[in-house]
């Protein structure tokens, strides 16, 4: 009986300290690569809006969604399960980071929609929803739409200061 919480668990592995560790190396690095000081960040996905991943049919695509100094991004990083591996044998399809960003002079809002009614905060779970509208670089007017499953800091608030950034 004594062996199977040694089994089962090892400390060293299963330390927050090593997780918040490589967490913060993680974003140093990430801040280095962009040049750009991160704001906030979270976990979640992509519905729509943006026009390269909507046309080849990358949605809902799980990534990072980022604020930062520069403006927003969005970063999806390759995964394969061995599920995936057995589905896609002898396809030459690589999986690659799909990523896109928004410099911060071309957003016109961003807005944070939480759930206001309780009953279906209790009943059904519905993620908060970040709204982003920006202008591409024909200067037509388009929308983003992300799903937020985890976030820290405010996502919204630093991208368009003095214009319409709000939470709901």
């Amino acid at each position: 009986m004594a062996l199977l919480p040694q089994l089962c668990y090892n400390k060293t592995v299963f330390t927050s300290n090593k997780i918040d560790k490589e967490s913060e190396v993680f974003w140093q690095e990430y801040e280095e690569k962009t040049g750009e000081k991160i704001l906030a960040r979270g976990l979640g996905r992509y519905i729509s809006g943006w026009e390269e991943f909507d046309r080849k049919g990358w949605t809902p695509l799980w990534g990072l969604i980022i604020t930062s100094s520069g403006g927003f991004r969005f970063h999806h990083f390759p995964q394969k399960s061995w599920i995936d591996s057995f589905v896609s044998s002898g396809s030459k399809n690589e999986a690659r980071e799909k990523t896109f960003f928004v410099p911060k002079e071309k957003i016109i809002s961003a807005k944070l929609i939480h759930e206001s009614k309780w009953w279906k905060k209790i009943l059904i779970f519905t993620p908060a929803r970040l709204e982003l509208k920006f202008r591409n670089d024909a200067e037509n007017e388009l929308e983003l739409l992300l799903e937020l499953d985890f976030q820290k800091g405010d996502l919204s608030g630093p991208l368009c200061e003095g214009s319409d950034s709000r939470s709901e």
